[in-house]
């Protein structure tokens, strides 16, 4: 089957970074589904997976979490899916990827594709929908109130994947005002498609923009990108006792900042629950189902921004490029090998 991988750790500008191979078909067993992969969506965790992890010796790495496809085997344990099934999921970082043909995913991370999509808006959904939703009512707990607080949540980087899909969940399933960051016009006026209530700019301080605004401290604030940028302003502005998560790998993070107002900090993983096969991974194909049907039901929208070609190695190296340069709205998409 065709796929994509690497031996060496390389710049994207190298051809060599990510080139097509050939490897054998796998087959699924246990609760493993196999899925023909028909699109791929490309994160920030594929590019610095690639920039950090080596294969051993003569061994091919294949990278990519986020798939649409179509079930065409399945393990002798499987109950949620058959063949035939259309589904999305994010995989899993501890696993071969989904930039392949033919992939094996445990059948308690994936969810049923919503009916109202192709395969390449399906395929920008899995891994920023499990983000945002694990952080904002997992880890942040954004229904259970702050004591005295307003009932607000501040996302920093709003405009990104993550950012995207976490300002429509909280528009629509909490009663939180939405403040979301951007920092160029173009940023802005998406995070206020997604459904954002206010806009701050995150290139400058934060704390007088919200003075300007007439908000009060929010309750949660929700990080998504150069955190050790923004962690002083976010501490000054975050509520008392309000509650603090953050997705990026901060070269240096003061913590003490945070211990003044009590605030709590959250780190959230998508990939925790399938790594350490934890009591309640099945949450995950769970919220995937709930996504798939607010999507058909109208009240959350894919992300997709641009479809860049079809699944070859060639198109995923100018993806990574669009990665790495840190200037991305919504989510990149490969389709069809």
């Amino acid at each position: 089957m065709r796929a994509i991988g690497y031996q060496k750790s390389l710049p994207v500008t190298d051809p060599a970074a990510l080139v097509d191979i050939d490897l054998p078909r796998p087959t699924p067993s246990g609760r493993d589904l196999l899925v023909r992969v028909e699109a791929v969506s490309v994160n920030p965790v594929d590019t610095k997976v690639r920039k950090r992890a080596e294969p051993s010796a003569g061994e091919w790495k294949v990278l990519g979490f986020d798939a649409a496809g179509v079930v065409e085997e399945v393990g002798p344990d499987v109950t949620l899916f058959r063949p035939g099934d259309r589904v999305f999921y994010a995989g899993q970082v501890d696993r071969p990827g989904t930039n392949q043909q033919f992939h094996l995913v445990d059948e308690r991370i994936v969810g049923p594709m919503p009916v109202s999509l192709d395969f390449p808006a399906a395929a920008a959904l899995p891994l920023t929908a499990i983000t945002a939703w694990e952080m904002l009512f997992d880890r942040l707990e954004v229904l259970r109130p702050v004591a005295g607080a307003a009932r607000s949540i501040l996302i920093v980087g709003g405009a990104g994947g993550v950012g995207s899909i976490a300002v429509q969940l909280a528009r629509q399933r909490t009663d939180l005002t939405v403040i979301s960051t951007a920092s160029r016009p173009e940023t802005a006026d998406w995070v206020r498609e997604m459904g954002a209530h206010h806009v701050l700019d995150h290139g400058r301080p934060m704390v007088p923009q919200l003075k300007e605004l007439g908000l009060e401290a929010p309750s949660f604030v929700f990080s998504i990108t150069n955190t050790d940028d923004h962690i002083a302003d976010i501490a000054t502005l975050i509520a008392p006792q309000g509650r603090f998560g953050l997705i990026d790998d901060p070269t240096v993070f003061d913590v003490k900042v945070l211990k003044g107002k009590a605030v709590s900090l959250h780190w959230e993983s998508m990939f925790t629950r399938p790594v350490f096969r934890t009591a309640d991974m099945q949450a995950q194909h769970d919220l995937l189902a709930e996504v798939s049907r607010m999507v058909d039901a109208g009240t959350i929208r894919t992300t997709l921004t641009k479809v860049f070609g079809p699944i070859d190695a060639a198109t995923l190296r100018r993806a990574h490029a669009q990665i790495e340069s840190a200037t991305t709205r919504g989510k990149i998409v490969l389709a069809g090998f």
